[in-house]
């Protein structure tokens, strides 16, 4: 290996079952390097990082050829408990989903310490005092306090900071972070960003850093590989490959994020630029206006006054309950065929008011206002009428579906509950309409959720929605999970969907590139209170407000 090189991957295939999944592929690593791996799921990016490590399963996987050589040694000749020397010690894992990879019945900083324990000489006492000094360095508040804190107990951003602490509490050589961000805020996102670089630079350790967001890897990254199907399509220096991508795939990574500059009327998809069909057609701004114009001189179709939400809290058998508004004194309207944009940090008050309007979890004081009737003051029987005209998408389509329903019968089930149409006949043929109308075929029809993309299961999701002909559609951080060109299709067929039926959206994200994209209006929130309403062009190009301008800073812009 050449001086510098860390780690050597040389002409891997991985195979499970019969099934090739990695072929042939070859990089290395550099020391004091961040090298990001970028792909869509699928592409092979976390199985060929997992292979570094000996993670891959068992039984259903095998590395069929190839080398991983770390320090002249070829990990994938290594024994089980050779490599358990390696792992954590010499090389570390940050896994996506921090509250699964911490253990839920066990305090934060004793998982920590685990660690130490393990692969050190310190006493228990010493991997304590250890410990409390790594959560001070990834900036967690309150070190002691989140020592004997539960995951459950703290935010998403703060578990995986723990996690970071965990990684790097052995001083790694090189450090393997998987999609780490995706799940978070773009502010907290850009902390852990932050973070991590500081990290990096302090202890001069290797980073793979593996995500399937471009622009985000342009703000970390010194060089970068990019995979596709199992394969690797380009590789080089992160300036370069922004500035100069080669491989179609690249350029179409590039591109199917909404631009913060140019608003296109429809998204350019992976198969678009693989096909050669993109669509460059941009709205302009007279459009836009003459739409608003015909949009907002007709009456709301949804009125929000002086909503409130409070929650009381008990913290103990003798404290005192204390209150907390969730949502604070909020009112808009809202018009139809609009789509309103919701923004804000997670614990905001977002989702709550989306779920106040849905009935869902009723407000506490003020007025709803739906079809000049206030839904604050119906009965649950009216209610029940009223969930025919408003209805949810949600972020995970698969926990909202029913794994033993087949998908066919989950889109018929709200029309016999609602009492559509005149037969099951009827409906079977409504549904394969539906199915056909959200770009999946009649075959999908006994099919069960488990057998589907999470994009086809958002298509799904949104199938079953659009099945009782709505009026109004909150759809609660609905994107957020989804590859960036699969959040494409699924944007323009939100899109589509809107102009064919005329539906009215209120669409709640922490992402803002996509939010300025879809929305006509943008209300930012904060703490329960709207900080900022406004056309979404207009608060992106002068917001008024800190904390908006601070959201609009964190949006990782590419090069």
């Amino acid at each position: 290996m050449p001086e510098n090189t860390i780690l050597k991957v040389e002409n891997l295939s991985i195979s499970f079952g019969n099934n090739e999944v990695i072929h042939n592929i070859s990089y290395q690593l550099n020391q004091n390097e961040i090298l990001g791996i970028v792909g869509e799921s699928g592409s092979g990016k976390s199985v060929s990082s997992l292979a570094i490590l000996g993670l891959l399963p068992k039984k259903i996987s095998k590395i069929t050829s190839g080398s991983i050589t770390y320090n002249n040694q070829d990990l994938t000749t290594l024994s089980s408990k050779a490599l358990q020397r390696i792992r954590g010690k010499k090389i570390a894992m940050i896994f996506q989903e921090p509250m699964s990879s911490l253990n839920p019945s066990m305090v934060c900083g004793k998982q920590v310490q685990e660690i130490l324990l393990q692969h050190t000489k310190l006493s228990k006492q010493q991997a304590k005092e250890e410990t409390i000094l790594l959560f001070e360095k990834v900036k967690l508040p309150n070190p002691e306090r989140i020592y004997d804190a539960y995951p459950h107990e703290i935010s998403g951003g703060q578990k995986q900071r723990v996690m970071i602490a965990m990684a790097i509490a052995c001083k790694p050589d090189i450090l393997i972070a998987d999609e780490p961000t995706t799940a978070l805020d773009v502010t907290v996102q850009k902390e852990i960003i932050k973070l991590l670089k500081t990290l990096q630079v302090e202890t001069k350790m290797s980073v793979i850093f593996i995500t399937h967001d471009l622009s985000l890897i342009s703000e970390i990254a010194d060089s970068v590989l990019v995979m596709y199907k199992g394969d690797i399509v380009e590789k080089g220096n992160t300036n370069t490959i922004f500035k100069n991508p080669h491989h179609i795939y690249t350029k179409a990574l590039i591109n199917s994020r909404p631009s913060l500059e140019n608003r296109l009327k429809i998204l350019p998809t992976i198969e678009d630029y693989l096909n050669n069909t993109t669509n460059n057609k941009i709205v302009t701004s007279e459009e836009r206006k003459q739409n608003h114009k015909k949009l907002y001189s007709k009456l709301p179709l949804l009125e929000i006054i002086n909503i409130e939400k409070e929650y009381i809290s008990t913290s103990g058998w003798f404290s005192k309950p204390t209150k907390f508004k969730a949502v604070n004194n909020v009112s808009f309207k809202l018009y139809e065929g609009e789509t309103l944009g919701l923004v804000g940090e997670s614990g905001c008050g977002k989702s709550t008011l989306g779920n106040a309007i849905l009935q869902l979890d009723r407000a506490t004081a003020g007025s709803i206002i739906y079809k000049s009737i206030d839904i604050t003051k119906l009965p649950n029987s009216e209610i029940k009428k009223l969930r025919k005209d408003i209805q949810i998408i949600f972020q995970d389509p698969y926990s909202s579906l029913n794994p033993r329903i087949p998908v066919g019968e989950a889109i018929m089930e709200p029309m016999k509950v609602h009492k559509l149409y005149n037969s099951d006949a009827e409906r079977k043929e409504k549904t394969i309409e539906i199915l056909n109308k959200v770009g999946l075929s009649e075959d999908y029809f006994n099919r069960y959720p488990h057998e589907f993309s999470g994009g086809q299961r958002q298509r799904i999701g949104i199938a079953r929605t659009i099945a009782l002909h709505p009026k109004l559609i909150v759809c609660d951080e609905s994107v957020s999970a989804l590859d960036i060109s699969v959040q494409a299709q699924v944007l323009n067929l939100l899109n589509q969907l809107k102009e064919d039926f005329g539906f009215t959206y209120i669409f709640i994200s922490h992402d803002l590139a996509v939010v300025k994209y879809m929305s006509d209006q943008l209300l930012v929130m904060n703490e329960g209170k709207i900080e900022e309403l406004d056309d979404a062009d207009v608060i992106y190009a002068n917001p008024k407000k800190d904390y908006t301008k601070k959201l609009i800073d964190a949006i990782p812009k590419g090069l």
